[in-house]
């Protein structure tokens, strides 16, 4: 990598990375969203990056190179998270500014504020107990599951996949059992774009009462101790916060679950019936990261200043997203064996890796566990060419998944257990309150709806 001397750098006319009349081949779209990979082989053929477009008029540089995406995460000095300066100029109405837009949270935070925001993350998740949080996702498989294990048929995607890592937070964040099941609705119908404003306004309130109940009366959850933190969370950086461990935790979650059972079902590897099947599910999990990562194209930066990369020049501010996909699937990683390899750039990398891979790999995998326990005869409803895409740019995620299966009876215990998680004190933060931050404004949060909260839906769905 190396930084050019702008004055002996003139790009030619129209060049795409210099914002010219070719943005590049789109990458939304049913065509798009049908093989993906043909675009991508496509612009790997033409370089380690490309000029696309991931909405009408709007461009991006993408990187499908492993080894310069490896660059391009770890040099958070260079490739910065925070893109106001460019989403001044964006158009405000593009289908993919609630994915992008600036948030105050440590996914676009950079330096010691995000390393501030981070620690109360990473620290509150590491107290979470590995067997219990596996004995909560149990037992919140089984009550789906219940709920069409008699029927024969599902959509395992909308029933299933969507549902339980929302099930699973709810109990992560200590959100009671009446909010936590007005939460799932909210949260799945922002998903769906059902009555959005409603939804949005309802999922705020919730996440309002929670802070406040969890600041007068803390429990043994992931909310109390991230608000007990060394960080000082105010109450609009718990919002950001847990709209962020939402919007990441469940999205991603889901798909990888919906993924990784699409190909159990229909790679031959695997026998057809998963039973006899010659590779295990956990290998299974791996290859999806591999192959079909939740994230297809993602981890948005934009450089502190003009770059160049072989050729190819990534002009200041204007947003380079990685092709998770394209760099996982590199041949220069062929020779590579990937069961148990997990080299992949599924979660990022870098500062910004994301901190919650350990209790997303318990999700999925549990979740296909049992799924496979109650119902061990499944099969796909329709062919696997059939099943549709969802045709944003940035996820690799199905619209439905139909499945059938004999009918089975419903067996499960409908109490959700012990709550708590553990009872170790508070962790010191490795990263002392920033000095700059501004002091907590308790009801700040509470007299209108943020504006950024009016694009959740188009975040979520990354479209």
């Amino acid at each position: 990598m190396t930084s050019p001397d702008t004055t002996d750098l003139q790009p030619p006319p129209g060049c795409p990375a210099h914002g010219g009349t070719h943005p590049g081949p789109p990458l939304y779209g049913a065509d798009y969203a049908a093989d993906p990979m043909r675009t991508l082989d496509a612009l790997r053929g033409d370089g380690p990056i490309s000029s696309v477009e991931i909405a009408p008029g709007v461009s991006a540089s993408l990187v499908t190179d492993y080894r310069i995406a490896l660059e391009v995460l770890r040099d958070s000095d260079t490739f910065r998270k925070d893109g106001r300066t460019w989403q001044a100029t964006a158009p405000q109405d593009s289908p993919i500014i609630g994915m992008m837009m600036y948030r105050p949270n440590c996914y676009h935070a950079d330096g010691p504020r995000h390393a501030r925001l981070r620690g109360a993350i990473t620290d509150s998740l590491d107290r979470i107990e590995p067997n219990t949080l596996r004995t909560h996702i149990e037992r919140s498989a089984d009550r789906l599951i219940d709920t069409f294990a008699g029927e024969g048929e599902a959509d395992l995607l909308n029933q299933y996949a969507k549902i339980l890592p929302l099930m699973v937070i709810q109990l992560l964040m200590g959100v009671p059992e009446e909010p936590g099941s007005r939460m799932i609705v909210a949260m799945t119908n922002v998903f769906d774009g059902v009555e959005p404003e409603k939804s949005n306004a309802e999922l705020l309130g919730i996440l309002l009462e929670l802070i406040a109940a969890k600041r007068a009366e803390p429990g043994q959850d992931v909310t109390s101790w991230m608000l007990q933190h060394s960080a000082q969370l105010t109450d609009e950086e718990m919002i950001h916060q847990l709209v962020l461990l939402l919007g990441a935790g469940v999205e991603p979650t889901q798909n990888w679950i919906a993924n990784a059972l699409l190909l159990l079902l229909s790679d031959d590897r695997f026998a057809g019936d998963l039973a006899g099947g010659s590779m295990p599910v956990d290998d299974a999990l791996v290859e999806v990261l591999w192959t079909t990562p939740p994230f297809s194209n993602f981890c948005m930066t934009y450089p502190t200043r003009d770059v160049e990369f072989n050729g190819f020049v990534l002009p200041r501010d204007k947003p380079v997203l990685i092709s998770l996909t394209a760099v996982n699937t590199d041949p220069a990683l062929a020779s590579e064996t990937r069961a148990g390899n997990r080299a992949h750039l599924a979660f990022g990398g870098g500062a910004h890796v994301c901190p919650a891979q350990s209790p997303a790999r318990l999700i999925t995998s549990v979740a296909i566990e049992k799924l496979l326990d109650r119902l061990p005869d499944l099969e796909l409803a329709v062919p696997a060419d059939q099943l549709t895409w969802r045709p944003g740019p940035f996820l690799r995620a199905l619209t439905a998944l139909p499945l059938r299966f004999p009918s089975v009876p419903v067996r499960s215990d409908e109490t959700t257990g012990d709550s708590r998680w553990n009872d170790k004190p508070v962790p010191p933060s490795s990263t002392p309150p920033e000095p700059t931050s501004s002091p907590k404004q308790q009801a700040s949060a509470r007299s209108a709806r943020p504006r950024w909260l009016n694009s959740l839906v188009g975040w979520w769905r990354g479209q």
